[in-house]
């Protein structure tokens, strides 16, 4: 980006109707100028290779190639290009993979215009962007002790349980007596501080541990 041109951005949501808003929303900045759109992180990395943005707004969600692993090649094959998470999710463990995966900034989509126009520009120049909520969920990690590791055979009895098995058909899958899968269930419930099978599928989903279906 040289001084006074405008910011270049490519948008890349699966949504149309998202895409037209964020393009919509930053029309009226003359310091922001929209080059191209995309609707996947395969797409995106087309556009990248070709226009060379200043900076690459990515949802997390997308098809065929999802925001993190797209994030994680722009950083690796188009380092100029700084890339911004804008998104609806806020999970800790989302949040986490953004980060990890290169991304210089982290907005929800309750972003207003003026935010997102700043976060532009300042991600332009190589500064952290990050929404309020976001660094505050960050912070709180960070000042966590961190929880006890899952035992591969607890993932699988968890993974499972997410499946909707009952103990005697997790028995039955894992190979394993139901005794020995309540026992499993025990240890797992401690270690993720929750009191049901419930809340242990909620709070795994949350620290990452299983992936949404």
């Amino acid at each position: 980006m040289s001084a006074g041109h405008p910011v270049r951005v490519i948008v890349v949501d699966d949504h149309a109707v998202m895409r037209a808003g964020v393009v919509a929303l930053l029309a009226a900045d003359p310091g922001i100028a929209i080059v191209g759109e995309a609707e996947h992180g395969r797409a995106a990395l087309a556009l990248i290779e070709r226009l060379d943005p200043d900076v690459a707004l990515i949802d997390l969600r997308t098809p065929v190639l999802d925001g993190v692993a797209t994030t994680a090649q722009v950083v690796a094959r188009h380092p100029r290009t700084r890339v911004l998470i804008l998104t609806t999710y806020d999970t800790d463990a989302d949040i986490e993979r953004g980060v990890e995966a290169g991304a210089i900034g982290y907005l929800l989509k309750d972003t207003t215009r003026e935010q997102l126009a700043d976060a532009i520009r300042a991600a332009a120049r190589g500064e952290t962007v990050l929404a309020p909520r976001v660094a505050e969920k960050l912070i709180a990690r960070m000042r966590r002790p961190a929880h006890p590791a899952l035992t591969p055979r607890e993932l699988d009895v968890l993974t499972a349980v997410a499946d909707g098995l009952t103990n005697a058909e997790i028995g039955a899958r894992l190979v394993i007596a139901e005794a020995t899968v309540k026992t499993h269930l025990l240890r797992l419930f401690a270690k993720l501080d929750v009191n049901d099978r419930t809340h242990a599928v909620v709070v795994a989903m949350e620290r990452g541990l299983l992936r949404r279906g």
